[in-house]
């Protein structure tokens, strides 16, 4: 926390010092209220910027300190988390339609999904605060990666998530040893309902969009993005970094982390941001293209963990698109079904619906004539593809039944190429 100055409503502009509020500014509560951390970039500069970061041989999110909220060194946890491979894709960009597509997948995080980095801060401002129980609400991965790293801090955690989320990602919490509870309802429901548990028994509150240090481990995946873009001297950034979009926080971060790497000098100029929404749940989208408020809606996709229809950081969501003179699409789960055996097929990644929607973005986007066939993209997939098997079958089909008989296999193999 040396380098933190305070917390700043984004609504009402009023600042804190970070000791006198927890999550949200108290003006104006936690539907309007959400912080941004603030930070002394100078004097963050005198400790990271170019020059320092060279042969720097932290190859984790911990690497960014000085800009991570984190009072002591001590409480982080063993994991490994962070600096995820970024690869380059030639095939997926002819697919796509585009000059260059870089991505990076942050699937091989400890519990298999970018939430790891914030989930990793959470349960350290937690252990600060001396939490007895740490708690969110989850359409699954920001419940499995908590999960994860409240046990690897041997933290208690309790987890509320809606009724749709998927089997693998409910048993991730029952392994780590989480306490769940399986809300009849839908995701919007079991925020509220963990909002209430959490004030009610004083548990330590991991939700993102009220949470403001949990943003500040999100961010850590651009701060990432920009020093391996320039570690392989591959050329200019790329013109849009694009990703899925739920809630808001993710998308916010995003933004964030690739600010600051211009204001420190790591990044000449500033990308456009995609932000992806399913087509069955787009309030971001409704809202930028009718330059309106928010209106929540019901959601309707494969796509669990984009699966919120009323985005509780609209605000850093919406002002990551609109700051960067990017765009909002959304996609149909059947698009987004096909981005996964594209991914899969031309970069060899394998990732979950909702982590591989950005690719249909791409693709989408380019059709739209929002992204240029000149231009260069990198995609942030979210999540691993073992997070939701269901989905992958569907997406990949089924295998060829044979008999244990080799002429068997000969005249399988001489029809299909007849």
């Amino acid at each position: 926390m040396r380098f933190v100055v305070g917390l700043k409503c984004v609504h009402c502009g009023e600042q804190y010092a970070p000791e006198a509020v927890d999550y949200y500014c108290p003006r104006c509560g936690y539907h309007d209220g959400i912080l941004d951390v603030i930070y002394d970039y100078d004097a963050v500069q005198s400790e990271l910027n170019p020059q320092s970061m060279r042969g720097k041989k932290e190859r984790s999110m911990w690497r960014y300190l000085p800009l991570l909220p984190i009072a002591d060194e001590a409480n982080i946890q063993h994991l490994q988390v962070g600096w995820t491979p970024l690869y380059h894709a030639p095939r997926l960009s002819a697919y796509l339609g585009v000059a260059h597509c870089w991505v990076k997948d942050e699937g091989r995080n400890p519990t298999a999904s970018f939430k790891d980095r914030a989930s990793a801060v959470g349960v350290i401002k937690a252990l600060e605060k001396k939490a007895s129980r740490i708690t969110c609400a989850s359409t699954g991965n920001a419940a499995s990666s908590l999960a994860g790293f409240a046990a690897a801090a041997g933290l208690p955690a309790t987890i509320f998530v809606p009724r749709r989320a998927p089997e693998a990602k409910i048993a991730q919490l029952l392994i780590y040893g989480a306490q769940v509870f399986s809300v009849q309802g839908t995701y919007d429901q079991a925020w509220e309902l963990c909002m209430q548990a959490s004030e009610r028994f004083g548990w330590y509150n991991r939700n993102c969009a009220v949470n403001p240090y949990l943003i500040e481990g999100k961010k850590t995946v651009s701060l990432e993005l920009v020093e391996q873009f320039n570690e392989i001297g591959a050329g200019h950034f790329p013109d849009w970094v694009v990703v899925s979009v739920g809630d808001g926080c993710t998308i916010g971060g995003i933004w964030k982390g690739l600010k600051e790497m211009h204001r420190l000098g790591f990044l000449s100029k500033l990308p456009k941001i995609l932000g992806v929404q399913a087509a069955g749940c787009q309030p971001f989208l409704t809202a930028w293209q009718q330059d309106s408020p928010l209106v929540p809606v019901a959601a309707d996709t494969l796509a669990d963990s984009i699966a919120v229809g009323h985005p509780r950081n609209f605000y850093k969501g919406m002002l990551a698109v609109k700051e960067s003179g990017g765009a909002f699409v959304a996609v149909t789960d059947k698009a987004i079904l096909e981005a996964m055996t594209a991914l899969a097929r031309n970069a060899a990644v394998f990732g979950e619906p909702a982590g591989v929607a950005g690719i249909a973005g791409i693709k989408q986007a380019v059709e739209m004539g929002i992204i240029g066939p000149e231009e260069s993209v990198a995609a942030i997939v979210t999540g691993n593809g073992l997070k939701d098997i269901q989905s992958a079958v569907k997406a990949a089909g089924a295998p060829v039944a044979v008999a244990p008989d080799m002429e068997a296999v000969a005249g399988i193999i001489g029809g299909i190429l007849l």
